[in-house]
């Protein structure tokens, strides 16, 4: 029989049994379980190191120079891995010196930065002249000890400025110290953050003052900041030991001897490992250390 057009009728293929699926062995379960565990850990592994803000804060800002605190945070880079025990240099390093001396006066100005954290608000440092020659004394006295420091206007008159000026308006009092690295290239004690974790300051940024010629020794006073420039604030670090960062941290002063000796106790007592660190071998010390008061003499 033929369809009306002359065409041969369609012919349906044979019927067959449905073929019940292929049950797959026990080992390839295992293989293909494996195989998806492993993309899942690799996707984390991605998310958490390669994509700030995921699993970890972003690397956006480090103030003095090992590694950085919380984004935002000033700090320091890390050079090389922590050092244990805790190793010291004796004496004291010599103070850097500019290769030619400033104008005197200079003239500061102070920038407003609401983004960063500032609980305490102080009013900003004076704007216009500041002389650049000529020392200030002036005395941390804190929960683990005194330290004294003598500040250089000729190293950076604007930065002496603005350190009077937080002292003289009690900015620092009851803040802590919270930062601690005591490892080869870095053995240093950051302070000045009224946030407590490395994010806060005082409202308003500070100009760099430095030099290709700068260093960091044993009996160093400088500055923090975050990665960008002119980004300084309320945070310092005071330097113990070998130091070995790039000259973009000013340095306004010197810490006396007995200053030192407070600072080698806070290093040998060592890291809070209890509590929060960084991640490159810093962390809040183990001997609490809080700025009870600062003062100077101008």
């Amino acid at each position: 029989m033929s369809e009306p057009d002359g065409r041969p009728p369609y012919q349906y293929p044979p019927w067959q049994p449905p073929v019940p699926p292929k049950r797959m062995s026990p080992a390839a379960v295992v293989l293909i379980a494996g195989s998806v565990v492993v993309v899942i850990l690799m996707a984390l592994a991605f998310l958490a190191w390669g994509y700030p803000g995921f699993l970890r804060e972003a690397d956006g800002h480090a103030e003095v120079a090992p590694g950085h605190w919380p984004a935002g945070s000033a700090t320091v880079v890390t050079p090389t891995a922590p050092s244990t025990p805790v190793t010291l240099p004796g004496g004291r390093a010599p103070m850097p010196k500019r290769p030619r001396p400033l104008a005197d006066p200079v003239t500061c100005a102070f920038t407003p930065d609401p983004g960063t954290p500032a609980p305490k608000k102080v009013a900003l440092p004076p704007d216009g002249p500041a002389p650049s020659s000529g020392t200030v004394e002036a005395r941390l006295a804190t929960s683990a000890g005194e330290v004294g420091l003598t500040l250089d206007r000729a190293l950076a008159p604007c930065t002496v400025v603005n350190f009077l000026s937080l002292a003289g308006q009690g900015f620092y009092d009851g803040t802590s110290c919270h930062r601690l690295s005591v490892q080869t290239g870095l053995q240093m004690l950051q302070c000045g953050d009224p946030v407590g974790d490395g994010t806060g300051g005082p409202g308003y940024t500070i100009r760099d003052e430095v030099f290709p010629e700068l260093t960091y020794g044993r009996g160093v006073l400088a500055m923090a900041k975050t990665a960008a420039p002119d980004s300084g604030g309320s945070q310092f670090f005071l330097v113990f030991g070998e130091t070995n960062i790039p000259p973009e941290y000013t340095v306004f002063g010197s810490i006396d001897d007995p200053g030192l000796a407070t600072l080698d106790a806070i290093a040998r007592a060592g890291i809070d490992t209890a509590k929060p660190g960084i991640g490159d071998g810093s962390g809040p010390p183990k001997t609490p250390v809080t700025l009870t008061h600062v003062t100077a003499t101008p």
